[in-house]
């Protein structure tokens, strides 16, 4: 609209200004043409008019081609807008057509979730209508049930536990009596020949030792020399050597006491070279210590030396070597560790001869097998970790290092030497007279053993015999079947295993007896 009164406004301003040129044209001509001539003044004043006319006429076309183009250009807006208008009521109703089909969907969707849950709702009353009627029904059968078995539901239950107990106690003890016998079938001949072959070629001393040594005197007179002037002798020597002396009633004799078979060697030596040499003062005492010290060096190192050639086993480093003479002076149930080793180096080699493993890899690692024990004294924690510590310090095969390890089934062992050397450290041990326990500890461990035994349910009485080698187990009948009796050794053989430390084996013994007695009158 602006832009059409623009228009206007110009056209009527070129008209006026058409206007004034004509009449400033049309002056100019009248004072010209009266200047000239008065005849031409009428032809001025005609063409003056003409142009006027034509002016205005100018004017008029364009103010009227203006208003022709302001009245186009508002159509055309007025088109654009009414165009605009349509297209966005085409889309709203569009969106609208799409939100009653949406709203139609879910009402349709409501009703036939409502229709769904009522039908719900319907069978879930039914269920428990039918859950009810159920119910009722097993409880009946159960009161019919026990009116005619004469049991109540827990009376069936316990019977029928009791029932499928026995027939899994009777086929486990089957299974287990059969698994046993293949066994023996299979092994026991094999390894009974290879054992029995290895104890009759090895035929080794065994020697009993105690925390106590004799010195015998030449005379009682002895005795107040060694025990000196306000027992000054007897002080020192006894600081020098770590061993209590024992001096009492018994005739020309000294008792060395401790629990170091080192330090008690030591002490023995001096106090024999101090009473034949006859000169006993402090001075003298340590100067005899001193040279019983060295001594027992070298007999621990010749020892050592005389162990490694005896089992035929070269190459030892010397630490090592001195390790396994200073267990001459060890001992295990009173059986020399020394001794020990050197059998089981010989055990090990046999057997590993009879099954065709390394020999000489065997009776090495049966030599350093208890290694450990000649510094358990010393040094904290077990023999075994002991023994595989001084293994790797010194440069030993990993081989026997296993063997050392696993030779109490700490761990598993990952050859047959390993294997061979737990054989023979067992045969060593178990044989008749190699190893030996004190009286106390016998008692105890036969009182335990008894003990382990009368836990057990249905047991009547139970006797350690054979020197604690046997288990001998009565059982009441009318509590423990056949089958049950094969399960109850079984279980007491490895609560045994598991609580009580002996050597060699323990035979666990089941005995069931029946007995029916009458009277003939």
């Amino acid at each position: 609209m602006p832009d059409i009164k623009f228009i206007v406004i110009a056209s009527i301003v070129v008209i006026v200004l058409f206007a004034i040129v004509a009449l400033v044209v049309w002056k100019m001509a009248i004072s010209y043409n009266n200047k000239v001539s008065a005849a031409k003044i009428g032809n001025a004043e005609d063409k003056a008019r003409e142009i006027i006319d034509d002016a205005l006429k100018t004017a008029e076309t364009k103010k009227r081609e203006a208003l022709l183009e302001a009245k186009e250009e508002a159509m055309r807006k007025k088109n654009e807008l009414e165009k605009e208008t349509k297209e966005q009521r085409a889309e709203l109703q569009k969106y609208e057509k799409r939100v009653l089909t949406k709203e139609e969907a879910l009402d349709k969707k409501i009703e036939a979730l409502e229709k769904r849950e009522a039908k719900v709702t319907a069978k879930e009353n039914e269920l428990d209508k039918l859950k009810k009627e159920t119910e009722s029904i097993r409880e009946s059968h159960l009161r019919e049930l026990e009116k005619i078995s004469g049991l109540t539901s827990e009376q069936a239950k316990e019977v029928l536990l009791k029932s499928v107990e026995e027939d899994v106690k009777h086929e486990t003890a089957v299974m287990i009596k059969e698994m046993d016998r293949r066994v023996k079938e299979e092994s026991t001949k094999r390894a009974r020949d290879y054992v029995v072959n290895a104890i009759q070629r090895c035929a080794a001393d065994h020697v009993a030792e105690t925390t106590i040594s004799v010195v015998q005197l030449p005379s009682d007179e002895m005795k107040g020399r060694i025990i000196g002037r306000e027992g000054r002798n007897i002080r020192a020597l006894e600081t020098l050597t770590g061993v209590e002396l024992i001096i009492d009633d018994t005739p020309e004799a000294v008792v060395l006491s401790g629990f170091d078979p080192i330090r008690r060697e030591v002490a023995r030596i001096a106090l024999e070279k101090l009473i034949v040499d006859g000169r006993i003062h402090p001075a003298r005492i340590e100067e005899m210590v001193e040279k019983a010290q060295k001594e027992v060096d070298n007999l621990i190192k010749e020892e050592g030396e005389a162990a490694t050639l005896e089992v035929g086993v070269h190459g030892i480093h010397p630490e090592l070597v001195k390790l396994l003479g200073r267990m001459k002076f060890r001992t295990s149930f009173g059986q020399n560790a020394l001794k020990h080793s050197i059998e089981v180096s010989h055990l090990s080699g046999i057997l590993a001869g009879e099954i065709g493993v390394d020999v000489r890899m065997a009776k090495r690692a049966g030599l350093l097998h208890d290694i450990g024990k000649a510094v358990d004294h010393d040094m904290e924690g077990s023999h075994i970790q002991l023994g595989v510590d001084l293994c790797k310090k010194y440069k030993e095969s990993a081989l026997v290092i296993n063997a050392v390890e696993a030779h109490h089934g700490d761990v598993e062992p990952e050859s047959l030497i390993a294997c061979i050397v737990q054989a023979a450290d067992a045969i060593s041990a178990a044989r008749p007279g190699a190893r030996r326990e004190t009286l106390e500890t016998y008692t105890t461990r036969l009182k335990q053993l008894e003990d382990i035994s009368n836990s057990f349910k249905g047991v009547e009485r139970s006797y350690a015999i054979q020197a604690g080698r046997e288990i001998r187990v009565m059982v009441v009948p009318e509590k423990i079947n056949d089958d049950e009796m094969v399960l109850l050794a079984r279980d007491m053989a490895k609560q045994i295993e598991s609580e009580l430390q002996y050597p060699g084996q323990i035979k666990v013994n089941v005995i069931r007896e029946s007995r029916a007695i009458d009277y003939a009158k």
